[in-house]
């Protein structure tokens, strides 16, 4: 029997090797996309060793959208599970008044993300079987002063998943929406996050494997941060906008 494949866009972040990892322990085949694919050599050795498994590396970049039918079409398969993991954070404080910054972070975080995987969609549903994971945020759950560039951006692509997730039910394609709450990543080194509700790379990647096991819509790593996004969606807007958080 052939392995199944899974793709991870964003492959050299902590989250999308982490996921890697989750996966070809199961013995899934891994191929890796990122803007450098040579950058990956270490990590693509590094999982068929320690897995036994066929891992590849591919040149993706989430910006380049014209390029992405033919970096579809020039995979070794099309993957049973896509895990996109692209995204930058930015910096508020410089964005908001940068035009050209703004774009680059809806870009990076909505269009390309959104692009990519309408692509690798309609494949999945022509042949009839297939599961997309797309890594929102927490940060989309609300407009927040402190991250509303970024938060908005993630906003549109949790309402994105949510609308391919139901326009491919039936179809044999399911999507799976993972908002992570705060991640010890490269990406957070240096901010000040609370432990009780910052995760670990790992613990998202097999929260991951789990929810595309077990077929779940909506994941949040830490199950506090439901309750907690609850919270704050129920805050008055009136009252919010006066807490600046």
């Amino acid at each position: 029997m052939t392995a199944r494949s899974l793709l991870v866009l964003g492959g050299k972040s902590d989250i999308g090797l982490a996921t890697a990892h989750a996966f070809a322990a199961k013995g899934y085949a891994v191929r890796l996309a990122a803007r450098d694919p040579a950058a990956l050599d270490r990590a693509v050795a590094d999982l068929a060793t320690r897995h036994g498994v066929e891992a590849t590396a591919h040149a993706f970049d989430a910006l380049a959208t014209e390029a992405m039918p033919g970096f579809v079409g020039g995979l070794p398969e099309l993957p049973d599970v896509v895990v996109c993991a692209v995204g930058v954070l930015g910096e508020q404080a410089s964005d908001e008044n940068d035009p050209a910054r703004i774009a680059a972070v809806l870009r990076a975080n909505f269009e390309g993300p959104a692009t990519i995987l309408t692509l690798l969609a309609e494949r999945m549903a022509t042949r009839g079987s297939g599961t997309l994971v797309g890594i929102s945020s927490v940060a989309g759950e609300r407009g927040r002063a402190s991250n509303y560039v970024y938060g908005s951006a993630k906003a549109g692509f949790t309402a994105f998943l949510s609308g391919l997730r139901n326009r491919l039910a039936g179809q044999g394609v399911h999507v799976v929406t993972v908002l992570p709450g705060f991640v010890a990543t490269r990406m957070t080194e240096g901010m000040p996050l609370p432990k009780p509700l910052t995760a670990q790379p790992k613990e998202v990647g097999d929260a991951i494997w789990r929810a595309v096991e077990k077929r779940r819509d909506v994941v949040f790593v830490r199950p506090v941060w439901r309750q907690i996004m609850r919270a704050i969606r129920a805050i008055p807007e009136g009252r919010f906008k006066k807490m600046k958080i």
